[in-house]
């Protein structure tokens, strides 16, 4: 019996073996874990040109069609999640290539949102840093989030749930999208306000839409130039919906207090990145979907997703 092999990609944490139980497919793949991100798409096609398997973590390697043509042997791709944006889902039909997802009802990207809110106005994680530094005494003055304004752009599943937590802290809550209704706003039990109302009366924006062509560069400069300068964003949806450039001046001009970022347009972020010599933003490299019982879920159905597709029935088909 033709073995096949299967490549792991990107386990930044060396977790994957470790956390589903492989030896369910063992007797006819072979696994191949890659633990660092590939230098470029043409290292990728070099690394990966002879498995028949490949199993991502959505959205870090990506795989245009130029990558998946280079890809002669592949047959089964498996994402974590049920849409991945950085995956040329149209290519790998077109190839022959069974697209499958994994599922998972929960989303701890919510908590890390109001983390990362907490972050931005009580300095939790500088204030650390400087006691282990041997610093005496608190250097960051806190900023109360209760009875502030949240700005919400986008009010679906992600959306809602960051309304209900903020909602808990006491927070005023606001939302709009390119399709929210006042219906819906009503729904969640939040306020219903334009693009403008919501840059111009949030003391916190955050942006839970999906990428896609309409959303790409959402947030843009005049958005940004129409926020308080107290004001602060926080992204943990995609890179791309904020124009980074703009961000970025906006910052190092100091016209709004400050940011958290989680997502970015090139991942992970480069070393010589500008963002990173910012005192007034706070960066975390994609931790919004990054927790054990995610990645439990995850690499267990791509087990099952791998022993469906062997006996010619694949499960959670994308492609």
């Amino acid at each position: 019996m033709t073995r096949l092999r299967c490549a792991i990609l990107d386990d930044y944490f060396d977790i994957t073996l470790k956390i589903a139980d492989w030896s369910k497919i063992a007797d006819r793949v072979d696994v191949t874990v890659f633990n660092q991100p590939f230098a470029s798409s043409e290292a990728a096609a070099s690394a990966l040109k002879d498995f028949e398997i490949i199993c991502v973590m959505r959205e870090r390697t990506p795989f245009p069609r130029s990558l998946l043509a280079a890809l002669p042997k592949l047959k089964l791709l498996i994402t974590s999640g049920m849409r991945n944006a950085s995956i040329d889902s149209e290519a790998a039909k077109e190839q022959g290539v069974v697209f499958c997802g994994t599922q998972w009802n929960r989303d701890p990207t919510s908590a890390l949102t109001m983390g990362l809110i907490l972050e931005l106005t009580r300095s939790i994680g500088r204030e650390n840093a400087r006691m282990h530094a041997g610093e005496p005494l608190q250097k960051f003055i806190g900023l109360e989030i209760e009875g502030r304004t949240l700005g919400i752009i986008g009010l679906g599943k992600l959306g809602a749930k960051v309304a209900g937590l903020a909602k808990a802290f006491g927070m005023n809550v606001i939302a709009w999208s390119p399709n929210l209704t006042a219906e819906r706003c009503k729904e969640v039990g939040v306020g219903y306000a334009t693009k403008e109302e919501l840059f111009a009366n949030a003391d916190i924006i955050t942006i839970h839409v999906v990428l896609s062509d309409r959303s790409r560069g959402l947030v843009g400069r005049a958005d940004l130039a129409g926020m308080k300068p107290t004001a602060f964003l926080v992204n943990t949806s995609r890179g791309p919906i904020v124009d980074e450039t703009a961000l970025l001046e906006t910052l190092q001009q100091n016209k709004i207090a400050g940011a958290a970022i989680d997502v970015f347009s090139v991942e992970p972020l480069p070393v010589d990145h500008p963002f990173r010599k910012l005192d007034n933003l706070v960066l975390t490299p994609h931790l919004g979907y990054v927790t054990e019982e995610g990645f439990r879920a995850h690499y267990g159905q791509m087990v099952e997703g791998i022993g469906g597709w062997l006996k010619s029935e694949p499960v959670r088909r994308l492609a």
